[in-house]
């Protein structure tokens, strides 16, 4: 069996941002894309197989930070498709009905009409891949968003730790799937990973996906809490063999969240999954990226390691609070040459 390696040299896609235009909705159209993983039996021999050469990625990743960025008009169908795959979220304890709804709002309508003039994509329909909240705020998401088509995802399995009894992270999903959650993003138990235990992690996550029923099934790793870039590697191969729709790095309340080399790895498990299996799973970087220009890095990492067909909302998404405000800001420059307080683009 060949081993599996994730920085293994990879020579990129040519960058061209003319590929991609923020007023065509029909990436999801260029192939046949499952609206679920059906995984596969876990292979323990592949499990044993994977390995990761931490020099090499971060080699790799530091050449998105030293190119010159796009700029004028590329920059700006960059900026917009990046809205266009952003689940806005809001996961604070202090949660209310009334945040979510102006939440909601800023989802179906998440940069000003005034801006959009002045780009001249007013025509462009601009919404969110999501909305992403905590199970009680469900019923007001759904109030706020209905005929938007923005679908909703719901936090669950005791985020963002993951340790409630496991009867009770079962019957959270269901709970949240019945009251109208299309996506469900779930925390795994990280001591699987910690201590190799490949088996228990590969039935948890299945046991996860069967509960989830139809809805879409998005698996936090939690990857700053899993110590080695070899573990993110297996966890991503098992999380995905065991049927995640997703793999997503962070839950947002770990030290370290999502970075360019963590993404690197999960990414080529992912293109490792697909050229074994011909099932496309999605990413979702999460936690820590609040500028626009981190946000294009994301964007040209997927595109050269994955293609095109990744840059649409159902195979990629950013886990965002704050990114919209800064990409909105970096629009009203573009728009008037002017930058604005970030008081003036507010969320929720």
């Amino acid at each position: 069996m060949k081993k599996t390696h994730f920085s293994e040299t990879h020579t990129p896609a040519g960058f061209n941002p003319s590929t991609i235009d923020s007023r065509d909705s029909t990436q999801d159209k260029l192939v046949p894309i499952r609206a679920q993983n059906p995984g596969i039996e876990l292979d323990h021999g592949l499990i044993a197989e994977i390995q990761a050469n931490p020099t090499a990625i971060i080699h790799r990743t530091n050449t998105l930070k030293n190119r010159r960025s796009v700029k004028s008009h590329w920059q700006t169908a960059w900026l917009l498709k990046a809205i266009t795959l952003m689940d806005l979220t809001t996961l604070a304890g202090d949660d209310t009905p009334g945040r979510v709804t102006r939440l909601a709002a800023k989802a179906q309508s998440p940069v000003s009409m005034e801006i959009l003039q002045k780009l001249k994509v007013e025509k462009c329909n601009l919404k969110v891949g999501a909305v992403c909240v905590y199970h009680e705020m469900i019923a007001p998401a759904l109030d706020a968003l209905n005929g938007s088509s923005i679908p909703i995802a719901a936090v669950s399995t005791g985020f963002p730790a993951g340790l409630t009894p496991f009867d009770l992270r079962l019957a959270e999903i269901r709970e949240s799937v019945s009251l109208g959650a299309q996506e469900i993003d779930v925390v795994i138990s990280r001591r699987h990973v910690l201590t190799e235990n490949w088996e228990e992690l590969y039935d948890e996550i299945k046991l996860f996906k069967e509960a989830c029923n139809t809805a879409k099934l998005k698996v936090i790793l939690a990857t700053g809490e899993l110590v080695t870039m070899r573990n993110i590697g297996k966890a991503s191969m098992v999380a995905m063999m065991a049927g995640a729709d997703f793999i997503k790095t962070s839950t947002g309340k770990e030290p370290v969240n999502a970075t360019l080399p963590v993404s690197l790895v999960m990414i080529r498990a992912i293109r490792s999954y697909f050229e074994l299996t011909g099932n496309r799973v999605g990413f979702k970087p999460a936690g820590g990226i609040s500028k626009a220009k981190e946000s294009l890095q994301y964007l040209m990492l997927i595109k050269e390691e994955l293609g095109t067909q990744w840059l649409s909302p159902g195979l990629f998404r950013f886990g965002a609070s704050s990114l919209l405000n800064d990409i909105e800001r970096q629009l009203e420059h573009q728009a008037t040459g002017r930058y604005s307080a970030s008081y003036r683009h507010p969320q929720g």
